[in-house]
């Protein structure tokens, strides 16, 4: 895993960041993703849909990943890289691999879910089949600083609307029972 190499992969990075920027503006959490080409050129962009698409599947890197391989013609984007503005969760792990990427460059860490290197180690995992180089922390400050934003005003609207309701249902902590 490499960190640095900033300059050649904020370009990219400011894309991404432009594609999280309209996913924030439609409530979506803000994650944008663009795929390179071996030539630098990118093939797609696209940022979370989760909810607009009602698919736990929309993250931004699927879907670009999905929208590059339509424009190559096929499934696997071997030489191609994908940026995104947060390090990708364990299902999109199973995506670029699958996807057979050359590379991953991405902005902030996900503490939470990151299974590049947060909370899995992307090179510990012997029985994965493809290996891809990673950089992390391009624009990693801009990346982190949009979604804590995003994050804090959803934290203020949730705590507004539990102010002013007085129905607020606790739960009990059981396990529901299926009929």
């Amino acid at each position: 895993m490499m960190r640095g190499a900033r300059s050649s992969w904020e370009d990219p990075m400011l894309r991404a960041l432009n594609e999280a920027h309209v996913a924030r503006d439609l409530n979506e959490v803000p994650v944008g993703a663009v795929v390179l080409n071996q030539d630098g050129t990118i093939l797609a962009a696209a940022h979370n849909r989760t909810l607009s698409t009602q698919d736990p599947a929309g993250h931004a890197e699927i879907l670009a990943l999905r929208n590059a391989a339509m424009t190559q013609g096929n499934h696997r984007l071997s030489g191609c890289i994908l940026v995104v503005t947060l390090e990708p969760c364990l299902m999109c792990l199973g995506a670029l691999v699958q996807a057979r990427i050359a590379g991953l460059v991405f902005g902030a860490r996900d503490h939470k879910a990151g299974a590049i290197l947060s909370r899995l180690n992307v090179n510990d995992l012997e029985w994965l089949n493809h290996r891809f180089w990673v950089i992390e922390g391009v624009l990693a400050d801009e990346c982190s600083d949009l979604l804590s934003s995003f994050f804090a005003g959803r934290r203020k609207n949730h705590s507004a609307k539990q102010s002013h309701s007085s129905l607020i249902k606790q739960s009990s902590g059981e396990v529901p029972k299926w009929p």
